[in-house]
């Protein structure tokens, strides 16, 4: 596949302009109390992601796991801020842990090797 056809999510800006929201990776860990809550953790991430929804963040995939990592979540919010303070909604439920990182697209990387010296 070539890069001019990944798929982005984009967001208007203004007529003409728009930018492509920013995607994180969240790695999650159940807590004590989030594993002992497991049968509900479906219902736990759909209503998590119809909260943030108003603010701008898209779930894009969750995965359930095995191994180190109980869940792999990717999503797109607006900002790092706006990510960070999901994240913090997130883990101060108690149920999870995280560690999040931020993904570039093929055109986002482009633009970034465009700016090495």
């Amino acid at each position: 596949m070539g890069t001019s056809k990944l798929d982005e999510s984009k967001t208007k800006l203004t007529a003409g302009t728009e930018k492509i929201k920013p995607t994180y990776i969240s790695l999650v860990q159940f807590t004590d109390k989030g594993i002992q809550n497991a049968k509900q953790t479906t219902q736990r991430v759909a209503a998590w992601a119809a909260k943030v929804q108003s603010m701008g963040v898209t779930i894009k995939q969750m995965y359930w796991t095995l191994g180190q990592y109980d869940q792999v979540c990717i999503f797109e919010a607006p900002d790092d801020e706006t990510a960070a303070s999901v994240l913090l909604a997130a883990d101060m439920l108690g149920n999870i842990r995280t560690q999040t990182m931020r993904a570039f697209t093929a055109s986002e990387m482009d633009k970034i090797l465009a700016k090495v010296p």
